[in-house]
């Protein structure tokens, strides 16, 4: 077998080729693979709670210092806002400009309701009590009941405040430290296991799409999809590109560096999938533990750039084909309601629609059947928001590992321009997962 096809990323490609061709072929048995790229995405799904936990513990355990943890987070959240407010501002401004729905002339009354019960109650969940009640769900009914339910957010809470009160024993808290630290090793090993399935996951995944939908779906997904990769393009570009090139960093390095992670998110269209690879591959860069075990898991539910691009676009397109008048102050309306929607929303069934969903519900102008007309390619723009999320993330990383003076450039310049740079040791002396460790059993 050609080398190539011996690493994740040629395997991936062989799968996605693969899925297309079976699709096409024949539809009918490919839409019983669908379980394949299900199966896949739960098992990664089932380790994300335990891998956040131990990372953040570990990160912030090893720091020491804690008034540097607490910058790092800050300066996290005050990033994410910032390039959060321009995500969502591109997407009105393009949905403004080229007008992707107008002239659909699509009557509300004419709509089937029945597609959205479900969303527009997640939607309900998800916004009811506002600010205070979104606060108060990041607060576990107990520290086992976040895991338990796979609430990223609660899990990261309880590991700040855990991984907080071990720095402060100092030498007491050594070795439930060190146990931490080698449950990781564990579940990085564990993961490595799972990865190998990833060929198969993709396969289904691709497989049941081209079977369900035609080969056609793949290129002729309408204006508003269109529109919609041009707008992840155009801010993964320019906008990340920027503030990778201001962080002293090529983007176009570090989506090379990132290409097996990025195929597997192309295929599945979850960007939970790779998380552990993708956390491993940033400390092998150089990245302080701390500063990645805090950014990724945060920016998991609080940097959702394409996301957001996602919300706004979308929002203005129903607007546009139902021909429902959208003043300026509906505009910025959609904006500041987005900032607040588009945060915790991970995890949430149907997350793209539900937070649409809760969005339309405070613009009582535009009406929410509306979800209707988006739902039959809300995958195919999953595609892109997976995509546009993850870079983002990993950008962000870097971003703030540059802010703060917690990576290492040399060895970044060097692992970017793809040199075999050994891996970092961890500081009792064992080696930290590489990328291939976590990547291979």
């Amino acid at each position: 077998m050609p080398r190539f096809f011996r690493s994740l990323f040629g395997q991936v490609l062989l799968a996605l080729a693969i899925g297309v061709l079976v699709g096409f072929l024949w539809p009918q048995q490919a839409v019983q693979l669908k379980p394949l790229g299900d199966a896949f995405i739960k098992l990664i799904k089932m380790l994300i709670p335990l891998i956040v936990f131990c990372v953040v513990v570990h990160g912030i355990a090893g720091a020491g210092d804690l008034k540097r943890v607490g910058r790092v987070g800050v300066k996290s959240l005050v990033y994410f806002e910032l390039v959060t407010t321009v995500a969502l501002a591109l997407g009105l401004v393009l949905a403004f400009v080229f007008q992707p729905g107008a002239g659909m002339n699509v009557d509300p009354k004419m709509l089937d309701a029945k597609a959205m019960g479900a969303y527009v109650d997640n939607a309900s969940k998800l916004t009811g009590g506002g600010t205070v009640e979104f606060l108060m769900k990041l607060i576990p009914t107990t520290a086992i009941s976040a895991f338990a339910n796979g609430d990223v957010l609660q899990v990261l809470l309880f590991a700040v405040l855990f991984g907080c009160a071990l720095a402060m024993l100092g030498e007491r808290g050594a070795k439930v430290s060190g146990f931490i630290e080698d449950m990781s090793h564990v579940l990085f090993k564990t993961m490595g296991i799972i990865i190998k399935l990833a060929p198969l996951g993709v396969l289904g995944a691709i497989a049941f799409t081209v079977g369900k939908y035609g080969l056609g779906s793949l290129k002729q997904l309408g204006q508003l999809v269109v529109l919609f990769y041009a707008a992840v393009f155009l801010f993964v570009a320019i906008v990340l590109g920027g503030i990778m090139r201001f962080s002293g960093f090529s983007l176009f390095k570090l989506l090379r560096y990132l290409r097996e992670e990025l195929a597997v998110v192309f295929a599945t269209t979850s960007s939970d999938s790779v998380l552990p690879q993708v956390m491993a591959k940033l400390k092998h860069m150089g990245i302080r533990d701390s500063t990645v075990g805090l950014v990724i898991p945060t920016g998991y539910s609080f940097n959702l750039d394409a996301f957001s691009i996602y919300i706004t676009l979308a929002a203005v397109f129903i607007a546009q084909a139902t021909n429902t008048p959208i003043s300026m102050a509906d505009l910025l309306t959609i904006l500041a309601i987005s900032l607040v929607t588009s945060k915790g929303a991970h995890g949430v069934p149907g997350s793209a629609i539900v937070v649409l969903a809760a969005t339309l519900q405070a613009i009582p102008a535009i009406p929410a059947i509306g979800l209707v007309l988006v739902l039959s390619v809300d995958w195919f723009m999953g595609i892109a928001r997976a995509l546009g999320n993850l870079i983002g993330n990993c950008v962000a990383t870097v971003a703030v590992a540059a802010w703060e003076g917690d990576i290492d450039r040399e060895r970044a310049h060097q692992v970017l321009d793809g040199a075999d740079v050994p891996a970092l040791e961890a500081p009792n002396g064992a080696a930290n997962p590489t990328p291939a460790a976590v990547a291979a059993a």
